[in-house]
This record gives structure tokens, C-alpha cells and sequence, in this order.
């Protein structure tokens, strides 16, 4: 029995402020750009602002990409593109900077930290910073037997809530969230359809590599199978991510929900991320308005999380390689629009009103008449400035005062 108590999230997860918003859009419709113009630019600077609780939104100027790493037993049955157990491998080549992520990370300047929780590898052949916290080597085979105990997917779910913790006492502002994993995409696509109550072939796509139609038969089968075993225990989450999900899957639930909980904007990348943050609606209703989904990767378990969390994704370029590289590119539109959001000039005041006042003029401008709510008569007021006459500011002002003196 698990002496964790997921229902606490609930209590402690709190929604973006809606004040902050308002004013964000408030101060957002003073600015020189028509609102509406940026698309939905304006919408990410509102959400960020609220996120931040800050009005300017703050430059988002301390991202992280935080990948956790696995294998799954799953992999056996062939339905990866890649060999079961060498996600170690894909570890490696990030760490090495040969990756996909790697080079995007490089390019936009933003560190990668990798959190290994469940690689089938010696844990000498990785730096110890990676290898830490790994709760066992290898996730069971989903289709006949639990991915983990109960107390391993205690312990992967503790090791996620602390790593977002340090990533929020650390400074970081933004969490690019994503997974290196071999077989991972069968698991998240198990959670996805047991949470959605809907088949297994509505959900099973073709992988980071992209699998043959045999291999894609066998992976349907093998969601199908597992999602027998994931049915009786859909009211424990935590159950339910030890019995058809894996270590890695349970820390990214756990750093999701925390995030959440220490207010920490967080990027989902593919179908991987996008099970674990739906199980973690599931935990929590509150916690995906801390979300965003950066890209459609195109797997069809993705789109249907995502839809389920009413998340739109910001960019749909179909990328599958995994390891946070789709959301890394979205990375820089999320910047783009915090900056735009806080370092766009607002309009002059005497502009913001529909009408002008007296007041609002030009110094050296005179009006010749003024209605009685003060408002000034467009056409007598050009005819004033042209003719460069000198007029009488108030409408009070009776025929006498107004001739020029003998």
C-alpha cells in the first residue's frame, strides 16, 4: 500500500492568476499593436503573466530542457524502431552533443539535464549526475506484467517532485519537458486510452523511428493487451502508473504535478509528456493551466491527450524524434512573446480616449469652440489652428471676451 496521497495536489495546485491576466490584457490593449495583431502571441504573453503573476511579464531568460530516461520491456515484442535497451545510447549521444536536442539546445543556449530512472545499462557507462536516481534497469513488459512495484513507482513519482523542486529553487523559469526512451511511446499510448476510454487502435502510431506496418500491428496488440491489465485500476493513478506505465513516466508525472504546485511554466513535447500530464489532470484538474503543448508531433495518442486538456499546440511540424526537440522550437515563441508583451511602447494618453480634451492639445494650439461636455468640434478646431487665431478655451465665454481688444 503506497503512503503517498496524490489527492494533496488537488489542494495545493493553484490556478494562474486571473487578476494578473485581466491587467495583462488591460495594459496589453494600451499598447501601439492592435490587440489581435500578434495572433496568438498576445495569448501566450497573457498566460505567462499570469503564470508569473507579474505585470510586465518578465523575460523568460533561465529555460531548462529536462529529459527523463528509460527503457520498457515492451520493446522486446518489436514494436520500437530501435533495438529494447538502447535508449542508453540516445543518453549518450545528447550528453555528447550529437543529438537532435543537443544541437537545439546548444544553439539557443539552454542546458540539458538528464534524469535516468530506468535505463538497462551499467550505471558506470553514464555520468553519475544522470544515473542517480534510477529506481531499476528496465520497465516491465506492460502486456503480462506490471511496468513496476507499487513502491518503484512510489519512489519514481517522489524522484520527479524533487527534481522539479530543485529546478524551481534553482532559478529556472521555464521547463522544456521531454523523455529518451525506447518503447516509451507504447506505455503513453496505454495511459492515453485507458484515461480516454477508447481502443488501442485509436492511439497507436508509429514511434520516434517510424515502425512498418507489421511492427505497428504488434504494438496495437500489445496496447490492447495492456489496456486489459490498466482498466481495473484506473482510480489509482499511481497504481495505474505501475501497472502499464514506468519509471520514467512516473517522475514525469511527479515533476508535472509539482511544477504545477511551485508555479513553474512547464513545455510539453510529445505523446510521452502529453500521457503523463493527463494522468496528472487526473490527479489534479488544475494543474494543466501550467502547460503548454509546444508541438503536434502527429502520434494520435498525442492529439487525443491534448485534446482531452483542451491544450492547443503551439507548433505542428510533426516532429517525432522525441528527447524535447519539437517543444525546444517552440521555445523561442514563447520568448518572443514575453518580450513583445513587455517591451512594446504603450500609446500616448491623449490617444487612448475616443475623444480629445483641451487639456490633451498640443502646447500653442488654441480651440474656437468647445461643446458643453468638452468635447472639442473637430472641423472649428482645424479651422482655429489654420487660420492661427486665438480662440477662447471655455464655452462660458461670452461674444465680448472672445473680440480682439481696439
Amino acid at each position: 500500500m503506497s503512503s503517498l496521497n496524490l489527492d494533496d495536489f488537488t489542494d495545493l495546485i493553484e490556478r494562474p492568476d486571473g487578476g494578473v491576466r485581466r491587467d495583462a490584457e488591460a495594459r496589453r490593449e494600451r499598447q501601439i499593436v492592435p490587440p489581435g495583431a500578434l495572433g496568438r502571441l498576445d495569448d501566450l504573453g497573457e498566460w505567462l503573466a499570469a503564470a508569473q503573476g507579474a505585470v510586465p511579464v518578465r523575460p523568460v531568460e533561465r529555460p531548462r530542457v529536462v529529459l527523463f530516461a528509460g527503457d520498457h520491456g515492451i520493446a522486446s515484442l518489436g514494436v520500437s524502431g530501435r533495438p529494447a535497451g538502447s535508449a542508453g545510447e540516445l543518453v549518450r549521444s545528447v550528453l555528447e552533443g550529437g543529438s537532435p536536442a543537443a544541437v537545439l539546445a546548444r544553439r539557443l543556449g539552454v542546458p540539458v539535464r538528464i534524469v535516468d530512472m530506468a535505463l538497462d545499462c551499467e550505471p558506470d557507462s553514464l555520468p553519475a549526475s544522470v544515473v542517480e536516481h534510477r529506481v531499476r534497469r528496465g520497465s516491465g513488459r506492460i502486456d503480462i506484467e506490471d511496468a513496476l512495484t507499487l513502491e518503484e513507482a512510489e519512489a519514481a513519482f517522489n524522484t520527479g517532485v524533487a527534481v522539479a523542486n530543485e529546478e524551481a529553487d534553482s532559478g529556472t523559469d521555464l521547463v522544456v519537458l521531454g523523455d529518451v526512451s525506447v518503447g516509451g511511446t507504447t506505455p503513453a499510448s496505454v495511459l492515453i486510452a485507458a484515461l480516454c476510454g477508447t481502443d488501442a487502435s485509436v492511439v497507436t502510431g508509429r514511434g520516434g523511428l517510424a515502425i512498418d506496418d507489421l511492427a505497428w500491428m504488434r504494438k496495437c496488440a500489445a496496447i490492447r493487451d495492456a489496456l486489459r491489465r490498466a482498466r481495473p485500476v484506473l482510480g489509482d493513478q499511481l497504481q495505474l502508473l505501475a501497472t502499464v506505465g514506468g519509471a520514467d513516466l512516473a517522475a514525469m508525472t511527479g515533476f508535472l504535478l509539482q511544477s504545477a504546485v511551485r508555479k513553474l511554466p512547464v513545455i510539453l513535447d510529445g505523446v510521452v509528456a502529453a500521457a503523463c500530464a493527463l494522468v496528472g489532470q487526473r490527479v489534479a484538474f488544475r494543474a494543466p493551466d501550467w502547460w503548454l503543448a509546444g508541438q503536434n508531433s502527429g502520434e494520435p495518442g498525442q492529439a487525443k491527450a491534448l485534446d482531452r486538456m483542451a491544450l492547443e499546440p503551439l507548433l505542428d511540424h510533426g516532429v517525432t524524434v522525441g528527447e524535447g526537440a519539437g517543444a525546444l522550437l517552440a521555445l523561442p515563441l514563447v520568448q518572443a512573446a514575453a518580450a513583445l508583451a513587455a517591451e512594446l511602447p504603450l500609446r500616448p494618453e491623449e490617444l487612448t480616449g475616443a475623444e480629445e480634451t483641451p487639456e490633451a492639445l498640443e502646447p500653442g494650439e488654441s480651440v474656437e469652440a468647445v461643446g458643453t461636455d468638452g468635447a472639442v468640434g473637430a472641423g472649428e478646431a482645424d479651422k482655429a489652428v489654420e487660420a492661427d487665431e486665438p480662440v477662447a478655451a471655455d464655452a462660458a465665454v461670452g461674444a465680448e471676451e472672445a473680440k480682439k481688444p481696439e
